[in-house]
């Protein structure tokens, strides 16, 4: 059994404003799974953007504003949002301190495909 120390795992920042902890993903041999956390700045977040897979976007602490599809909704610590494979989603930070969410994707490596650009973004495949 491999014990996984998410406390020794560094954060990263993915854009202006929103730093990443990724817990579990192909690097660390997940096979179906990737568990990552964001900590987001007033007013920020991700943009719209789509997976292959299921996504459940859970707030741990703030305020978010989710948009799925073309539904706009509030969501607070301890709600989550279940993402169907393939639907458009995205979120912001709507409150006055950092927003704190949990990612679960049906997949281990992380995949997207953003509104706003012309690349499929790839993050933890292994070496």
């Amino acid at each position: 059994m491999d014990i996984l120390d998410h406390a020794t795992q560094p954060q990263e920042l993915w854009r202006d404003g929103v730093r990443t902890l990724m817990r579990v993903s192909a690097t660390v041999q997940s096979r179906q799974l990737c568990i990552f956390e964001q900590y987001c700045d007033p007013g920020l977040g991700a943009p719209m953007h789509l997976h292959a897979v299921e996504e459940v976007l859970e707030v741990i602490a703030g305020t978010a504003e989710i948009t799925l599809r073309d539904e706009t909704r509030t969501v607070t610590a301890n709600q989550s949002v279940l993402i169907p494979a393939g639907a458009r989603h995205g979120f912001r930070n709507v409150g006055a301190g950092i927003l704190h969410v949990r990612a679960t994707l049906a997949a281990s490596i992380f995949e997207a495909s953003y509104d706003d650009r012309n690349e499929l973004s790839r993050r933890y495949v292994p070496d």
